[in-house]
């Protein structure tokens, strides 16, 4: 592949909803351009894009790739995300380094939850955004229609730039670029002019006098000449529709088919005049001392390049990155800012699909890989030396879902571990921690699906096969009520014998976890085994009475007792602590009691009814609500044995497009049944 100016490269993030045809729609452009000799199937599990394993089996996008595109002397890289909302961490790398955005919407069902996501997302970042209609040669499907409700959604600066020529039954045989009113079929893989059809010269007029209209309004000069009648050249507009797209003034509109090709050509030729490249995007941003500078992207300046994603298996990791300033060349040492570390760059690689070519340099704005770095993980800025340079990373939203991992076959405890600390290097959206109290390892990411393919990865990599439930949720145990008991350890079995007596007094304490005092007169227990009573108790609170839950909100004062001259000793008084405990707490009035989390969740106006109602269904309180741009936030304390599907279900409520947040707040007294359901658990477990 030949080396590009930054002004001739365009980084596009490709999004939309799972199934609307982004990666079949990039494996037309590959092979429209000759990039490959065969346009792979998804169905077949041949394409560029998915290369995966577990996208094969699954067929659909899983992770980000790169597949660059060269076309009228540019060199596009299109950077395919998944469509599914388990992997949003994906396309938040992708949009991380992308200038701009190709929004796939299907002819059939137009725009979806998947395509207000993404304008939202692009809309955030303030990057512009391009649509495709995809599929108008599918059965049902109605380009015009779907173009309607772009614009019902997205407003009036939907602008339809290439729109199709049908023929009999709806068979599309080509597009019409309504910019410089030409149309074109497809012979083979080659595009050919042809007239316009007599019955749309109208609608293509239409079209342009639209665009000319928006257009107009990016300056008073056109507005001028827009009233004056004065006709817009075809140079004019291609330069208005440039800067138009950039201020996010005009979303260009595409379509065609790629199963014969129509349309693709359009849009190559439609992200090239109109995307904005590198050195347009929005200027990147850095720390340095307590000052906020800027890094241009200047292929003259100190080389600087972002790590947006990482790949690793068995062999080693993969790191792509693109290039901020200056470039990238093998042998360079650069500076991971965040980590203080040097890294050597040795071999470095232009990237399409899995294939991956060995070049000398990386240029400004581009994309490209390297391999083995050291300590260099997904959102470090790598730079030089004399210049520091620590970007902003990417904004991955916390993990959600969260369930219990363990392995298959007895003793794999390990070999997962060891997996996921390598699956973790290349997706940054999952946590793996080991909970102290219930011992259990708890996998967490952004919903069933997401799990679920990183334990098809876990056996298909590691060779460790692991299993998912629901994860034991931490009560607590507390009493209510003021005991006093006696405990009294008493062993003889020849020669020193072991001995101890203690009375002691349990009560509530609010103000902590645990309080031990000792109020011992005349030395009937002395003050050398007071330590060995305390640690007894500590150790005795570590299983509660009734379900064996750990004890807290305890004050244990050691009030009296009595001790032997030979066969006293520390194990005695531990021993006889533990005695007084198991027989105090059961007459306290134990009770149980539950983590409460507070949460905050974000919908859409419409969906309120059905959330608060499910969240009232779940014992949550709703605490309030407060309105956001694009609907409210509703916050609430739930208990957390409540919530450990509410991902799934809040995005079934919402269709997706609702989302949450929540932490541990504190404990509360669980209800009587819960508190039966609890005990009974318990029991049937020993």
């Amino acid at each position: 592949m030949n080396v590009y100016s930054v002004d001739k490269i365009r980084n596009v993030c490709v999004m939309g909803h799972g199934g609307d045809g982004k990666t079949s729609l990039i494996e037309s452009m590959l092979y429209m351009t000759k990039a490959t000799d065969r346009m792979g199937k998804i169905a077949d599990g041949n394409t560029v894009c998915d290369y995966d394993p577990e996208e094969i089996r699954r067929k659909f996008s899983i992770s980000t790739t790169v597949a660059p595109v060269e076309y009228g002397g540019c060199k596009i890289n299109m950077l395919d995300t998944p469509g599914f909302f388990d992997f949003e961490g994906e396309v938040l790398s992708a949009l991380r380094v992308c200038e701009s955005g190709l929004i796939v919407v299907p002819g059939k069902s137009g725009p979806s939850v998947g395509t207000e996501k993404a304008w939202k997302r692009l809309a955030d970042a303030g990057k512009p955004c391009m649509f495709y209609i995809s599929k108008i040669d599918e059965e049902h499907s109605d380009y015009y229609t779907s173009l309607h409700k772009l614009q019902k959604a997205f407003g009036p600066s939907v602008c339809p730039i290439v729109v199709p020529i049908f023929e009999g039954n709806r068979e599309t045989v080509g597009v019409v670029d309504c910019v410089v009113r030409k149309a074109y079929r497809m012979e083979g893989n080659q595009r050919v002019e042809i007239p316009i059809p007599e019955h749309m010269v109208e609608r293509v007029d239409q079209h342009r006098a639209a665009l000319c209209e928006n257009i107009a309004e990016l300056s008073e000069d056109l507005m001028e000449r827009y009233f004056a009648g004065e006709e817009f050249s075809d140079e004019e507009l291609i330069a208005g529709l440039r800067q138009g797209v950039l201020e996010r003034v005009i979303i260009p509109t595409f379509c065609g088919t790629v199963a014969t090709g129509i349309g693709t050509i359009a849009l190559l030729k439609g992200i090239c005049d109109y995307m904005p490249s590198p050195d347009q995007g929005a200027v990147e941003v850095c720390e340095e001392g307590e000052d906020l500078v800027e890094v241009a992207c200047n292929p003259n300046g100190t080389p600087c390049a972002f790590v947006f994603k990482t790949t690793a298996d068995q062999y080693g990791r993969f790191s792509y990155f693109k290039v901020v300033a200056g470039s990238v060349k093998q042998d360079m040492t650069l500076l991971n800012h965040r980590m203080d570390g040097i890294e050597k760059i040795g071999h470095i690689y232009s990237i399409c699909g899995k294939k991956s070519t060995e070049v000398k340099e990386i240029t400004c704005g581009d994309i490209g890989a390297v391999s083995k770095l050291a300590t260099t993980k997904t959102g470090d800025t790598l730079s030089m030396s004399v210049r520091a340079v620590n970007l902003d990373g990417i904004p991955f939203a916390p993990a959600c879902y969260s369930q219990a991992v363990s392995p298959k076959t007895k003793g794999g405890e390990e070999k997962i571990a060891a997996g996921l600390a390598k699956l973790a290097d290349e997706d940054p959206t999952f946590t793996f921690t080991i909970n102290k109290e219930t011992h259990q390892s708890i996998l967490s990411g952004s919903g069933d699906i997401h799990l679920d393919v990183i334990c098809s990865k876990l056996k298909s990599r590691f060779g460790a096969e692991a299993v998912l439930s629901a994860p034991t949720v931490p009560y607590r145990e507390k009493i209510r009520k003021k005991v006093t008991v006696e405990g009294k350890h008493k062993k003889q079995s020849g020669g020193h014998g072991q001995y101890g007596h203690v009375k002691m007094e349990f009560s509530p304490y609010p103000d902590g976890d645990f309080l031990f005092e000792e109020h011992i007169f005349g030395g009937s227990v002395p003050k050398n085994f007071h330590p060995a009573v305390e640690k007894g108790i500590r150790e005795a609170m570590e299983h509660g009475v009734l379900a064996g839950y750990p004890m807290v909100g305890l004050k244990a004062d050691l009030l009296d007792g009595s001790y032997h001259d030979v066969d006293s000793n520390e194990l005695s008084f531990k021993m006889a602590a533990k005695l007084a405990y198991k027989a105090g707490i059961p007459q306290a009035n134990p009770v149980i009691m539950e983590p409460i989390c507070s949460m905050k969740v974000y919908i859409p106006d419409s969906y309120m009814g059905d959330v608060i109602g499910d969240i009232n269904k779940r014992r949550g309180r709703i605490m309030g609500m407060n309105p956001t741009d694009d609907g409210q936030e509703i916050v609430a304390e739930v208990p957390m044995a409540e919530i450990s599907d509410y991902a799934i279900t809040l995005r079934s409520m919402t269709q997706g497009r609702g989302s949450f947040i929540s932490q541990f707040e504190r404990y509360e007294d669980a209800p009587p049944a819960v508190q039966e359901k609890v005990i009974a658990a318990a029991q049937e477990e020993a």
